[in-house]
């Protein structure tokens, strides 16, 4: 619980009714979407403006308080899960769109503001915003921004960090910083803007942001292929981008996962393929039906076994829900649902999906795995029960063995979802000792007594490099 004088300050500033301590406010925060994991928070405030994080941070600092940014709590990495206690700062009042610019083709926005509210407002006003998380539903813009959200549309229109160009932030020590702004060009010294997205709430809160916007496509069109050859499939992603195709999506499921979204969505799918590709590509018409045409001549040169073009708006739309939906899908399986992310080189992704199989088979546990396969993003996901605790290690054993293949193809071990606390141990594994050191430098530099979402990151211990057992 906090101290008597440090709730004073902090209802003096926000006012009583956004200053938490209750059970039910501390339980409520003290996990996020990632399973199995959950720790009290000391109290939950509710900032109105950026004044007010500064006034609080302020506070915090001088009684060395920690504090974690928290908008939806949809991520799956661990990350807003107050492990150190302290105080967690919910966003959610500072939802406003602050202006849409059509000169400039920007907005700007405050963090706790809906992804999903965001891109219909926009689009609305006939521009877009790309970044589309499976999450956007529910989740934030400042949190989005925080993990550097990916989405669908990756591959072709880059993730969260490619349309962050102005940010406004509170440092532990309450002073306000200002990044970027309405500006295409500018290199006036490091770049703190591409800095504070993705560094997950450990350098500063951010407070508002201005993002790029962009003209929409005039028209798409969405097709699946369907094999019964993992490797056909995998050379159809590597052989669209070959052929200088770049989709605007383009995902792949496993078996096991085509049958759960299939039970789940009623598609009609097959359930004898070994992989299914959904693609869809957007732009103007003549380009959009030329790139179809091609793609459909790859998928069935590289033996697919099924290719089918949506005949309508609606049933693109069908479709593309059904992916966004896989992990409600497996959900539904056991009371547990672990989904995680590694990425590879497009050119390894049958290797990967074959290394998860295999390490799921060794361990013993249930493992699907569809994902990103234009820019190589693949979710393994786990489908257990908690209260099994021995079957629980096995799974855990099951993915530190598979992040270690990915980074073994040449890849890494967190594509979208981002460290936290759950990839932690393993970070050294990807930047090595020297790249931790620099760092852990930067965190020291922003927050020199570990205020900012402390045990996150960095974890106490990185874990050995799993040897791999070929037999």
């Amino acid at each position: 619980m906090l101290q008597e004088d440090v709730k004073r300050e902090l209802v003096a500033i926000l006012g009583s009714s956004y200053v938490k301590d209750d059970p039910q406010s501390l339980v409520t925060h003290s996990y996020d979407g990632t399973p199995m994991l959950q720790s009290l928070p000391d109290a939950v405030v509710y900032p109105e403006n950026t004044s007010q994080v500064s006034e609080v941070m302020k506070v915090l600092s001088r009684h060395k308080i920690p504090v974690v940014g928290r908008g939806s709590g949809t991520n799956l990495c661990g990350g807003t899960v107050p492990v150190q206690g302290g105080v967690v700062m919910v966003m959610h009042r500072m939802n406003r769109i602050l202006e849409i610019d059509m000169e400039n083709l920007t907005a700007i926005v405050q963090p706790g503001l809906n992804t999903k509210q965001f891109i219909t407002h926009v689009e609305e006003l006939g521009l877009f915003y790309p970044p589309d998380p499976s999450s956007m539903s529910i989740s934030t813009l400042g949190g989005n921004i925080a993990e550097c959200s990916g989405g669908l549309r990756g591959l072709k229109y880059g993730t969260t960090k490619d349309y962050v160009i102005g940010l406004e932030a509170v440092l532990a020590s309450g002073d306000i910083i200002r990044t970027g702004g309405k500006l295409m060009k500018d290199v006036a010294g490091y770049d703190l803007t591409k800095l504070l997205v993705g560094s997950e709430g450990t350098l500063a809160i951010i407070t508002e942001a201005t993002l790029k916007l962009i003209p929409p496509p005039k028209y798409k069109k969405t097709m699946l292929a369907m094999y019964k050859d993992l490797y056909g499939a995998a050379r159809t992603v590597s052989k669209i981008i070959e052929n200088r195709i770049i989709p605007a999506t383009l995902e792949i499921l496993d078996r096991s996962t085509i049958r759960v979204v299939d039970d789940y969505a009623k598609l009609g799918l097959p359930l004898d393929m070994e992989a299914i590709l959904l693609i869809e590509q957007d732009g103007d018409m003549e380009t959009v039906e030329r790139d179809i045409a091609l793609i459909t001549e790859i998928c069935r040169s590289e033996q697919a076994d099924q290719v089918s073009i949506a005949a309508s708006a609606e049933e693109a739309e069908r479709l593309l829900t059904a992916r966004r939906s896989a992990f409600t899908a497996l959900a539904r399986l056991k009371p547990t649902t672990i989904l995680e992310d590694a990425t590879v080189p497009r050119s390894k992704i049958a290797d990967m999906v074959l290394e998860i199989n295999r390490i799921a088979k060794k361990y013993d546990v249930q493992i699907c795995t569809f994902g990103h396969a234009g820019d190589g993003n693949l979710h393994p996901t786990a489908t257990t029960d908690a209260r099994n605790q021995e079957e629980i290690h096995r799974v855990d054993e099951a993915f530190e063995e598979i992040f270690e293949a990915a980074i073994r193809l040449g890849g890494t071990i967190t594509g979208e979802h981002g460290v936290g606390l759950v990839k932690s141990p393993f970070l050294e594994w990807k930047v090595g000792a020297a790249g931790m050191e620099v760092m852990k430098a930067i965190k020291q530099s922003f927050d020199p007594h570990n205020l900012l979402n402390p045990g996150k990151m960095f974890a106490k211990e990185t874990r050995k490099r799993v040897v791999i057992d070929r037999g």
